[in-house]
């Protein structure tokens, strides 16, 4: 490829981005799938890597991030950022109006405009000639912190304003304020992938989110969900629209995201119904919210009323009734979860926040516990938000007398008492008996899925119908099953028990490493199952096997070989192993380390796979892979030579570019073992 036809490839590969980008963050409209936009990435950044002089700072590129100094450059902002005056109630807001039109009788007759009051960090975006080029914290309100690195990684910011055609011509020089925050859905998809990682969560999106704006390393940043919108413009030096209804139409126009959340108000009255409305239905909102920002849609009326201190007189914040209270902690409970994690649970002194009576909050993890030093007799700091359960923020030392006594995570599980297991950088706490009443319909729906025993007709009701009869106590009490027992169940006629029982006599065929997969051993998947199967001929001796020897297998390390040990030394497990032998389910593994049969082009690279493939499934890839003399490992590491990539890939692909793993899709994957195209 010429130079010239490269350089004109990667302008437009550019502006294709910097429009999906634009059609799936700020529209939710995507008109691409997640692996298409990732593969023009991929091309881009290759081009990018053989020309670097080609990057710009508005590149799709750039919003990956990259480290920065050790302390935040500080950075002037043009006019002062200013903090509102504020309303608790619609007196108040009437009071408000009252004042400002003694000053300017205009206002009495004046239209305006609602806005919620995103509960984030506010922001200053500058451009220059339509490109983002610096970016700050509100600081003090004359001088910010300079966090640009950080938010070239926020996807909802344009880092070039694109020129439509019929569209507004960005002024030479604009600066934009807006708020970053974080989606109630990311926040709670984000705690949930730490959670699965035995990582730390957070607190509150609001925290996060300014936390996440003040990482020193904005990759750290980038890992982050976040999103913003725009609503003023600090200084341009152009025309702007002269009412804020009109101006956050001209924000959108220039591809600026905008709250959908805005409402024109005409008087005063319907201001009055806008803020009544929202205080009830603030909990409907995708994201949160402290209360609701009142502007004169006038902008030259609202700056010829002046400010009062720092806040201007043209605008107001009414803000919501606070739904945080403090109770005293009496005792600390804990519940088993359908995955065996413990989680702890405040027992509380009763007492009504958002009208309801409140007796128990969650306290997240044991980790957190400790983090906030929580006691039992504590007086705490409780939080509930519309309908979501309420949950401990904090104590309040203060208030403590001297009597507080010190929280100790249990050491067994307090369903069925066995003990419990914990990984020193996990928050997690695990209780790891398979037959765990707490955690049993989860592990026989594990058991029975598609990638364990695959015993097909048997889904989730069926597994509660033969707990809820007392038929099945624990995973090898299926291969007990009799059809006069089916028959009793609600639902089940001649045909379909002899469907069931048929399934679960042909699971008994499936081989070792399905059945250490299906047993539910924390941090054992498919892969390292069948690594485990190809070591170990059966179940009893992988009983055997202790930690040293565990981790001498590829991809075992000290977290993952413990939990195994645990695992069997659980007396109900070993009792579950020897009632699988009992019932005939009792496959034993070829251990033989010849490799396959065939050319072998793949001898000596390591694969992950991730998202869905074209024609494989997962199994299917492995068994490909491993035919050509290649190795599949779960996770993605610096011995990764190819992470394989469909639709839909998780958070491997992050990880790959992170470590600069080559990508391939599966016809990559049938080059490199030599198929034909």
């Amino acid at each position: 490829m010429s130079i010239g036809i490269e350089r004109k490839r990667l302008e437009q590969l550019k502006k294709e981005l910097n429009f999906h980008n634009y059609r799936y963050h700020v529209l939710d409209s995507p008109v691409i799938s997640d692996a298409e936009y990732d593969r023009l990435l991929v091309e881009l950044k290759t081009i990018e890597a053989d020309h670097p002089e080609w990057i710009t700072p508005d590149s799709p590129s750039q919003r990956a991030g990259a480290a920065v100094s050790d302390k935040f450059n500080k950075l002037a902002h043009p006019h002062p950022i200013l903090s509102l005056a504020n309303a608790f109630n619609t007196d108040d807001i009437r009071s408000w109006v009252e004042r400002i039109s003694k000053l300017d009788e205009r206002v009495l007759n004046a239209e305006f405009v609602v806005e919620p009051k995103i509960d984030g960090l506010t922001v200053v975006l500058h451009y220059e000639d339509g490109v983002f080029v610096r970016g700050a914290t509100r600081g003090d309100g004359e001088i910010g912190e300079d966090i640009t690195a950080n938010l070239r990684t926020i996807r909802t910011l344009p880092l070039r304003i694109p020129v439509e055609e019929n569209g507004p011509i960005p002024p030479h020089r604009l600066v934009v304020r807006g708020e970053a925050f974080i989606y109630l859905k990311d926040f709670q998809e984000l705690n949930q992938r730490l959670i699965e990682a035995g990582e730390k969560t957070y607190q509150n999106p609001r925290n996060t989110a300014a936390g996440s704006l003040r990482q020193l390393d904005s990759t750290l940043t980038a890992k982050r969900p976040l999103a913003l919108l725009t609503y003023d413009i600090v200084e341009a030096d152009g025309p702007i629209p002269r009412k804020q209804w009109d101006l956050l139409n001209y924000l959108k126009a220039m591809s600026f995201p905008v709250s959908d959340q805005v409402e024109f108000c005409p008087n005063l009255e319907a201001v009055i119904k806008a803020c009544e409305k929202r205080k009830e239905t603030r909990d409907l909102l995708s994201f949160e919210v402290d209360g609701a920002v009142i502007k004169i849609n006038d902008l030259e009326l609202a700056a010829s009323l002046g400010f009062v201190g720092k806040d201007p007189r043209g605008a107001m914040a009414f803000k919501f009734p606070a739904r945080e209270v403090t109770t005293v902690l009496n005792d600390i409970g804990v519940a088993v979860g359908r995955t065996g994690v413990l989680t702890p649970y405040a027992i509380l002194e009763p007492v009504e926040i958002g009208g309801v009576i409140v007796k128990q909050a969650t306290l997240h993890n044991f980790d957190f516990i400790a983090e906030k030093d929580i006691r039992i007799g504590d007086r705490v700091l409780l939080k509930r938000a519309g309908d979501v359960i309420p949950y401990v923020m904090g104590p309040v030392i203060d208030a403590r007398k001297g009597g507080e006594v010190c929280y100790k995570p249990p050491s067994v599980c307090p369903t069925c008492h066995e003990p419990v297991e914990h990984f020193n950088d996990e928050v997690a706490w695990y209780c790891v008996n398979a037959a765990c009443p707490a955690q049993l319909v989860r592990n026989i729906e594990h058991f029975v899925s598609r990638i364990a025993m695959d015993i097909a007709g048997c889904g989730i009701k069926i597994v509660e119908q033969l707990i809820e009869a007392g038929l099945v106590k624990d995973p090898s009490d299926l291969y007990g099953l009799k059809k006069e027992d089916l028959l009793n169940l609600e639902g089940f006629a001649e045909k379909k028990a002899d469907n069931l029982l048929e399934a679960i006599a042909a699971s008994k065929r499936q081989p070792l490493n399905r059945l250490i997969t299906a047993i539910g051993i924390h941090g054992v998947g498919e892969v390292m199952a069948a690594d485990l199967a190809k070591k170990y001929p059966d179940l009893e001796a992988l009983s055997k096997a202790g930690q040293a020897e565990l981790m001498t297998i590829e991809g075992v390390g000290p977290n993952i070989a413990e939990a195994i040990v645990d695992w069997f030394s659980v007396e109900g497990n070993r009792q579950l192993i020897r009632k699988f032998k009992q019932y005939g389910v009792w496959p034993v593994s070829d251990i033989s380390t010849s490799k396959p049969a065939g050319p072998q082009p793949l001898d000596g690279l390591t694969f992950v796979v991730t998202g869905t493939l074209p024609t494989f499934t997962r199994d299917g890839a492995r068994e490909y892979i491993q035919k050509f003399g290649g190795k599949v490992s779960e996770s993605v590491s610096k011995k990764t030579s190819y992470l394989v990539l469909g639709e839909n890939p998780g958070s491997k692909l992050d990880k790959a570019r992170e470590l600069g793993v080559p990508v391939l899709d599966e016809g990559g994957l049938r080059r490199l073992a030599g198929e034909k195209a």
